[in-house]
């Protein structure tokens, strides 16, 4: 009788194992408790992180382990676990701090935290990938509130899997007695679908200049919405201190609509949206920064330190879920002129109280120029603006691919937008152009006698200006200074030109012509160069034949240099194997260096040459040729042709600057990338590459930048909306089918809501088996029982008396799930045609050259 009481509760418990396996909270709470962080027993509450509020909702407990900071402005961070592996949305939030020690907090989620331990100095960043904010709140600020049905989604396959709690201490005075602080957030969360998603668009200036004294500086910002509607019911604004005012805008039919408007220097937490804004189709979404530069002594740019300033207006925005898209960003200004009508009040300050200004700043204050203000950002938070459904695509309707051109060796953007090539006219690099000792072997030709450097209109290829006639052998890299001057290298002469824009003859020289070395006169095949825009410092990678970066000071004078030649085995650090491109991010002090047959990228410290960083990808093969850097976080790369036996494709690489992550990639639509050998990126994410075999220069575009055309067809015009990454895509094909996008997203819907009803039937069905089978056991244990004991049943098992002494059991498991909406919130070629590059020769096969 006992191995058949056994036997029972062996099936009862698989039985309850699979019930409770139907997605209920209480399923991970148990795994989730087993790796929780110990915690301070001061902290009220967190031994319970987790709380289950029935069968489909919980509250997770994010709190402070209970920490004690040392000095005051200081960001302290900390990530908890999404206890759950499904979907689920965050529907409301419980904010714990006192304003007595708490400046702000912010609720980052994200993937992968910049840390594992129990908590950590912000200073180290708060995720490794892209995070988005969720919550904020700050002193004298209200709490954000989430619209009944509304959420955020998390978790499941697109959802972030952590949360990261950044809190900034400001006055420790609080803290003489040593007490720990467990400040932070309760989260509501459910796995009942919202029919409303919340996501959030950051609306950022990346390009203001603030000159000292100046009493007021405008930093427009404007980007039309080609996208479903969306409605508004949050804002945050966030200035460092020079900022007076932020103010955002729906702008429809030229009529403007006030978002939210406020003082950046007041607590810097969400703000409700006084009276409901849609926004729709073609709307234009506006903001303007009011800085004013008086009390600088030099000019202040944007940036992430305390003597830089930011402009960002942040807008919490919900969309139905079909339609939902969690992030959108805006960093250009697409139609300066709008901003001669912008309201009077955008232009106002908004006066904020000495005490309130101090509270805001923290307590904490030296001189504001060498201390860090407690309105830094975050590393979090400024990486943030990097958009996930972010994709360019080739302007196939960009006549620039049909030019007559050579071998395109250099690509730049001048002073105003416009595109500068540099190429090699009727001279081609191949395998009699050097001797073993890299000495030009073609000097009977002459120097190219076409214009070598020409000015294209980017949008229809016009040609506005060329010249270079007569001057170089066999062109490579250009970059063009702030001051609209070219900067060149020839790998025949090996040496490095500054041009005048209308000069013919060069404004300086440096290397010896003709002659290759390695001192510090003289280069061996240069190949890049870029010039610092703050100190005019000049930095030449040097080259094919040498391994080194080499600094010059503005009028030509040696500084230093490094690098050296890869070692066998992996390329450590500062070794280079043909640094082969430069980029100079000036927002973060930092060169790049496309590390070409490492097939890598390296950044260094300007001015000091001290290694920061590799960023390398498997999708970049054995090489990569070139990089650039567009202000607002974004690195552009190209790399080369597969070796035989080797898949990576040859393609454009699209990345976050600040973790290395590939964020999209890109191929042309008409021919193919052969060699593509230089890369060029403007603020506003268009994308030129120019490739040395095919020669010519492609021209790509992000997809939300792609305009709304009119096109007619049959008599009929029709709007061809191209957006991006939606669930729609709605294009006109020459014979149009009567498809309406909208009729079949609700076509998709229907669809989806009839797969989720077979779900729930076949999970119903499979929960109700092992019932069945306990059921016919039991019959079957009673039926022997009455055979084999004459018909005594006095130890039959009764289900309903068992399950009710069970420990632990209750009723509860069984009641009603609830419906309702919740009240709160990735050939061959073997590089011999057309084009030799010399390099140094690696294991077999030899890399291509360029």
């Amino acid at each position: 009788m006992a191995g058949l009481v056994n036997n029972l509760l062996i099936l009862f418990l698989v039985f309850q194992n699979n019930c409770l396996a139907f997605r209920s909270p209480l399923s991970v709470f148990k795994r989730y408790k087993d790796a929780t962080r110990s915690l301070s027993s001061e902290c009220l509450g967190s031994d319970r992180p987790v709380i289950s509020l029935g069968l489909s909702d919980f509250a997770l407990d994010i709190r402070m382990p209970g920490v004690t900071p040392k000095q005051s402005d200081t960001y302290l961070c900390m990530s908890v676990p999404l206890p759950v592996d499904d979907e689920a949305y965050v529907v409301d939030f419980k904010p714990h701090a006192s304003m007595d020690t708490v400046h702000h907090m912010l609720l980052f989620g994200c993937n992968e935290p910049s840390s594992t331990e129990n908590y950590w100095d912000c200073d180290e960043g708060t995720c490794k990938d892209k995070s988005n904010i969720l919550y904020a709140w700050a002193r004298n600020a209200p709490p954000t509130r989430l619209p009944k049905g509304v959420g955020f989604r998390v978790g499941g396959e697109t959802g972030g899997k952590f949360f990261v709690l950044q809190v900034h201490y400001g006055d420790i005075s609080a803290f003489r007695d040593k007490h720990k602080d467990c400040s932070g957030v309760t989260l509501h969360l459910t796995h009942q679908k919202q029919p409303l998603i919340a996501g959030m668009y950051l609306m950022m200036s990346v390009n203001t200049v603030i000159p000292p004294g100046e009493k007021v500086v405008d930093a427009d910002i404007a980007c039309h919405y080609k996208r479903f509607p969306m409605h508004l019911f949050a804002y945050r604004v966030h200035t460092h201190r020079l900022g007076k005012v932020v103010s955002g805008y729906r702008v429809r039919n030229g009529q403007w609509t006030l978002i939210g408007r406020q003082s950046p220097q007041l607590p810097q937490a969400f703000y409700p949206v006084e009276h409901p804004v849609d926004v729709s189709y073609d709307d234009i979404l506006a903001a303007r920064c009011v800085f004013s530069g008086e009390g600088r002594t030099t000019e202040t740019h944007i940036g992430g330190t305390a003597n830089d300033e930011m402009c960002n207006f942040y807008i919490m925005y919900y969309m139905e879920a079909k339609h939902a898209v969690s992030y959108m960003t805006c960093t250009q200004n697409a139609n300066p002129e709008m901003f001669r009508n912008i309201p009077q009040e955008a232009n106002i300050p908004i006066p904020v109280k000495p005490d309130m200004l101090k509270m805001t700043h923290g307590h904490h204050e030296e001189s504001k120029d060498t201390v860090k203000s407690s309105l830094q950002l975050s590393r979090g938070e400024e990486e943030e603006i990097l958009d996930q459904d972010f994709h360019i695509e080739e302007v196939v309707e960009w006549p620039g691919l049909d030019l007559k051109l050579g071998q395109v060796s250099g690509l730049a953007l001048d002073l105003e937008n416009n595109l500068v090539i540099f190429h090699r006219g009727d001279h081609v690099w191949d395998e009699n152009s050097f001797d073993s000792k890299f000495v030009y072997q073609q000097r009977g030709l002459g120097p190219i006698e076409q214009n070598t450097i020409l000015v294209l209109n980017p949008s229809t290829a016009k040609l506005l200006h060329s010249t270079g006639k007569s001057l170089f052998y066999l062109p490579h890299g250009l970059s063009i200074d702030k001051n609209g001057n070219y900067w060149v290298t020839d790998v025949a002469l090996h040496q490095v030109f500054k041009l005048g824009a209308d000069v013919k003859e060069p404004l300086l020289t440096l290397g010896v012509a003709l002659q290759p070395g390695s001192d510090k006169n003289h280069f061996c095949q240069p190949t890049d160069v870029a010039v610092d825009p703050i100190t005019g410092s000049i930095y030449v990678s040097d080259g094919y034949c040498n391994s080194r970066i080499i600094q010059f000071s503005p009028n030509g004078l040696y500084i230093m240099q490094w690098g050296e030649e890869t070692s066998l085995g992996r390329a450590r650090p500062g070794q280079f194997h043909i640094p082969h491109s430069l980029a100079l991010i000036p927002d973060f002090s930092q060169l790049c260096v496309a590390d070409r047959e490492n097939g890598r990228i390296q950044c260094f410290r300007l001015g000091t040459g001290e290694f920061v960083r590799e960023i390398k990808h498997k999708s970049f093969g054995r090489e990569l040729f070139a990089v650039s850097y567009a202000p607002g976080g974004l690195l552009f790369a190209v790399n080369g042709m597969p070796y035989p036996g080797e898949a990576e494709p040859v393609q454009g690489f699209v990345m976050n600057f600040s973790t290395g992550e590939i964020i999209d990639t890109f191929i042309p639509l008409r021919k193919s990338f052969e060699m593509p050998h230089d890369i060029v990126a403007s603020e506003d994410k268009t994308v030129f590459v120019g490739d040395v075999h095919a020669r010519t220069v492609w021209k790509f575009a992000s997809t939300e930048k792609m305009e709304h055309r009119s096109v007619k067809k049959a008599g009929i015009e029709v709007q061809e909306i191209k957006e991006l990454e939606t669930v729609v895509e709605a294009r006109l094909k020459n014979n149009p089918e009567p498809t309406d996008p909208l009729k079949k997203q609700e076509k998709q819907h229907l669809v989806r809501q009839a797969s989720t009803g077979v779900s729930f039937v076949l999970i119903t069905t499979l929960l109700i088996i092992p019932v069945v089978v306990l059921l016919a056991i039991l019959v079957f244990i009673r039926w022997r029982k009455t055979t084999v004991y004459g018909g005594k049943g006095g130890g039959g098992l009764n289900l309903g008396n068992f399950f009710a002494s069970h420990k632990g059991y209750s009723r509860k498991g069984f009641d009603r799930l609830s419906t309702e909406g919740s009240d709160q919130e990735k050939d061959e070629d073997d590089g011999t045609d057309s084009e030799e590059e010399y390099s140094a020769p690696p294991p077999p096969p030899a890399p291509s050259s360029s």
